[in-house]
């Protein structure tokens, strides 16, 4: 993706969510769509009807470009992205998580074989993430997709206290409002609260598709409680690129990444998504030997 056609998909987000009374977009990859009642959108994928309601976003910074979405997931759905962690943070991928993939794709307007797969954090008493940034600094990771330019973070619990999202550079920091519910770690920056269901969407890049300095972000330690939340990061064109073997009666791989997973172990570690089960089929069968070409 060059720079002007990522310029015209920044122009249309923007459009979608300045005018949400008059949303209607068409995105690559949808079979059909209809306008439902007020702002709601309700678009036909190959998974499922994807309810998308622009009136939950709220826009909390332009440097960097940082958007809010109340109540993204369900109760249900934060609870089934928890059960299904293993210890590398790899999970299986079923329907449910693909109609919270296709939601993701309608809200970024950002093709769902740029997304890396959904990775969960667990964080408990003190434990943070120090600030950092989501584009890469180095060419080898650009090779693989080219930057990062999104990402959506989905909190999975409520935090009693700390394990807010920080933006040390964000323009947003001064004009931030904080009384004493917020951690000391919080006050340096612009942060969001971590609250169940909502999903924090950011952008690493600007419109031109150059890195922003302002995307710096962290996760500040948990004081009382513990924090779950589920990172999905975008890039600028396609990342992951299922093939779908199984369908095709073939044994392959589903995943590009599955030769150094399995070569780390996780066919033992994490069989349910790497070699499946009788109620769904794994998705790096040929790295785990688990079937004969």
């Amino acid at each position: 993706m060059d720079s002007r056609w990522f310029l015209v998909l920044s122009l249309s987000f923007l459009l979608v969510f300045s005018r949400p009374s008059q949303a209607s977009v068409r995105i690559h990859g949808w079979l059909r769509e209809k306008k439902t009642g007020g702002s709601v959108l309700r678009l036909k994928s190959d998974v499922s009807s994807v309810v998308f309601d622009p009136t939950r976003v709220t826009q909390l910074s332009w440097s960097p470009r940082a958007f809010l979405y109340k109540g993204f997931l369900s109760d249900e759905e934060c609870d089934h992205l928890i059960s299904l962690v293993s210890q590398k943070t790899i999970f299986q991928y079923d329907e449910i998580v693909a109609r919270i993939e296709a939601r993701i794709a309608a809200w970024t307007f950002l093709p769902e074989e740029n997304g890396e797969s959904i990775q969960i954090l667990h964080y408990e008493h003190g434990q943070k993430y120090e600030p950092h940034f989501d584009y890469f600094h180095d060419k080898a990771n650009q090779a693989l997709g080219g930057h990062r330019v999104a990402t959506v973070l989905m909190y999975l619990s409520n935090v009693e206290r700390g394990g807010e999202t920080i933006f040390p550079n964000s323009e947003e920091k001064i004009s931030q409002e904080k009384d004493e519910s917020w951690s000391e770690c919080a006050k340096r920056g612009y942060a969001v609260k971590t609250r169940k269901g909502d999903a924090l969407l950011f952008f690493s890049l600007h419109i031109d598709a150059t890195t922003d300095s302002n995307s710096l972000h962290g996760s500040c330690p948990v004081i009382e409680g513990e924090k779950w939340s589920a990172t999905k990061w975008i890039h600028v064109r396609s990342f992951d690129k299922r093939v779908r073997p199984s369908e095709k009666g073939e044994c392959a791989d589903e995943n590009d990444n599955c030769v150094m997973w399995a070569e780390a172990g996780e066919c033992e570690k994490n069989p349910g998504y790497m070699v499946g089960s009788d109620e769904a089929h794994g998705f790096c069968r040929k790295s785990c030997k688990a079937c004969t070409s």
